[in-house]
C-alpha cells in the first residue's frame, strides 16, 4: 500500500503568498496612520503635563502644540485643527480623520477623536 503525498500545490502556494502580500501591503499602509496618531496622542499629553498650561491663551496653547507636533513629524493635522475647550477645566480636542488611497478608487478612512484634559 502506498502512502499518499500531501503538500502544497503550486496554485495553492500562490493564493497564499497572495493573501499574504495583500495582507502585508494593508500593514504598510494602515500602520503608520496609527503611529502618527500615537505621535498626536503623545504630543498632547506632553503639553498637559507642562506646569501652568492651563492658564495659557489659546494662541499660546496652539504655538506649543505646533512646535511638539513639529518635532514629532505629525501630518494629516495641525494644531490650527485643534479645538480648545473652556469649562469647568480646559480641554483639547484633536478629531480628525485620514484617507489612505489602497487601490485603485478604494479608500482607507481613518477617523479619530482624543480629548485631553489640561492642569
Amino acid at each position: 500500500m502506498k502512502a499518499k503525498q500531501g503538500g502544497l500545490t503550486l496554485i495553492g502556494f500562490l493564493i497564499v503568498l497572495s493573501l499574504a502580500l495583500f495582507v502585508a501591503y494593508l500593514g504598510m499602509k494602515i500602520v503608520p496612520i496609527y503611529l502618527n496618531h500615537y505621535s498626536v496622542v503623545t504630543s498632547m499629553q506632553n503639553l498637559a503635563e507642562e506646569p501652568g498650561v492651563a492658564s495659557m491663551s489659546e494662541a499660546r496653547i496652539r504655538d506649543r502644540l505646533a512646535r511638539k507636533f513639529s518635532t514629532s513629524y505629525v501630518k494629516h493635522i495641525t494644531a490650527r485643527d485643534i479645538v480648545v475647550e473652556r469649562g469647568s477645566g480646559l480641554r483639547i480636542v484633536a478629531e480628525y480623520e485620514v484617507r489612505e488611497d489602497l487601490i485603485g478608487n478604494m479608500d482607507a478612512v481613518v477617523t479619530f477623536r482624543r480629548v485631553q484634559t489640561l492642569n
